[in-house]
């Protein structure tokens, strides 16, 4: 941005910051915003960023849609389920609007990258005052001042740009934990990912930035953090002074406060010796990888375009175990990717049973325009899908499960996250990622406590607290 642009949104700041404060002097209210985050942790990141913004130019958040004075839908493209959701929940907040005239409707993220989708949107969901793109976020403040002062439906979309936009404000969810951009966009062009399209080519971060933030965490009282980045084992690839993944992590260990470092997701065909060495002596990094395979044919992860064999990643998943043997490893599987046939699903759950996994995120193939196996051959009818995905999850929860018995009688530290639904009940989770409920007062939320492991279910452990 050139320093005239900056003064621009300076200036519309400070208008709608004082024209907010008129409407909270009349009205004995502050304006609300609430926000509906679609889709991952990135999602999750930005939507943290947006609220702080809004914040900054006199915003309160509310948690009922229904009397916001700002709603804002933070899409994601990679499932349809996601985008039919979206449309679905647009439909809904068209009938609040033509009751509350005033309430101003955005839509930004992943989906409006796409321009199929922005046209369709402007002509069925007319009443959408405010658009905007991943790479546009900082300037939702200039967007609102145009539909407030000028009048007029804001557009804000770029394609790609190697810009990063640093210090911008952020409502954490948490305070003890926080989400931690090191690189934006990817490059890796898997076959079946939108993600190099809505969120365009990889970018990194300077480490200095990514220091002075995870510092200033720390000093706010936060323990945990995870790195966020499409590829973070390629970190630093762009950077003119080469910085790696592993080198970040040996800086961000060294920091007074933080506790835990998380991170995610990992290609495994840049996963290093030396980051491998790192999370073995770096003592804050979590022993916790969360190595996507989405398949465990070499033919499909060809078609895929992953870079990498199945020999090869259970190659990885070795030396990981090896140099750490408490590791914990899950992933990601895609089934019923367009021409898998049966041997090939079968390659899936040999590669499942050889690692032994932690725990899965699973998915049926989901076709996504634009992408390059959305024209494949071969497309898999949608019972054969789900058969196979059954398979793989009877497969799969007995291995997680088996996993969790072996923890019964086990003590570990648990990062205390929040109330469950059960009354007078915690939950939290283990540096390995495992989800724990255990009794216990609200007052230990954001603390470290041990927790002795008493029962275990498929997708959680029961235990209680010991000195």
């Amino acid at each position: 941005m050139k320093k005239e642009e900056l003064k621009l949104v300076s200036e519309q700041i400070i208008e709608l910051k004082n024209k907010n404060e008129h409407f909270f002097i009349m009205n004995g209210r502050r304006k609300t915003y609430h926000i509906l985050t679609y889709g991952c942790q990135m999602n999750e990141h930005d939507s943290e960023k947006i609220a702080g913004m809004l914040t900054s130019i006199g915003y309160e958040e509310t948690y009922d849609d229904k009397n916001a004075d700002l709603v804002i839908f933070n899409t994601c493209l990679i499932r349809e389920n996601a985008e039919l959701k979206v449309f679905g929940k647009l439909g809904e907040v068209k009938g609040l609007k033509r009751n509350k005239p005033d309430m101003l409707v955005a839509v930004c993220g992943c989906m409006m990258q796409k321009k199929e989708i922005r046209e369709k949107l402007l002509k069925s969901f007319s009443f959408v005052d405010i658009i905007f793109g991943t790479n546009t976020i900082h300037e939702l403040p200039g967007l609102i001042y145009n539909v407030e002062i000028n009048n007029k439906k804001s557009v804000d979309i770029i394609d790609n740009t190697e810009l990063i936009y640093e210090n911008m404000p952020k409502n954490r969810k948490f305070k003890f934990k926080a989400l931690v951009n090191i690189t934006y966009g990817c490059n890796n062009f898997c076959t079946y990912c939108v993600v190099p399209y809505v969120r365009g080519r990889e970018k990194s971060r300077e480490p200095i930035e990514i220091i002075n933030e995870v510092k200033a965490l720390a000093q706010d009282g936060c323990k945990e953090i995870t790195l966020l980045g499409q590829n973070v084992n390629s970190y630093g690839s762009n950077l003119e002074n080469k910085f790696t993944f592993a080198q970040l992590l040996y800086e961000l260990n060294k920091i007074d406060g933080i506790e835990r470092i998380r991170f995610m997701t990992s290609h495994p065909k840049d996963l290093s010796d030396d980051l491998i060495k790192a999370i073995k002596e770096c003592d804050k990094v979590c022993n916790h990888v969360h190595l996507p395979v989405q398949a465990g044919s070499n033919d499909v992860l060809r078609r895929m375009n992953r870079k990498y064999t199945k020999e090869h990643y259970l190659e990885i998943v070795d030396k990981l175990k090896t140099a750490i043997p408490d590791i914990a490893i899950t992933t990601d599987i895609i089934v019923g990717f367009p021409g898998e046939t049966e041997e090939d699903f079968l390659e899936t759950i040999d590669i499942v049973k050889k690692v032994q996994y932690d725990s899965a995120f699973t998915f049926l193939y989901s076709l996504r325009e634009g992408t390059k196996a959305a024209v494949m051959d071969n497309q898999i009818p949608d019972e054969v899908k789900h058969e196979r995905f059954n398979k793989l999850l009877d497969v799969l929860y007995e291995i997680v499960l088996n996993k969790n018995e072996q923890c019964i009688g086990k003590v570990f530290p648990v990062l205390v996250e929040s109330l469950s639904k059960t009354e007078n009940t915690l939950t939290g989770r283990t540096e390995h990622f495992r989800l724990v409920h255990f009794n216990g007062s609200e007052d230990l939320i954001g603390k470290i406590v041990n927790v002795k492991i008493t029962n275990v279910k498929t997708f959680h452990m029961e235990g209680i607290t010991v000195d």
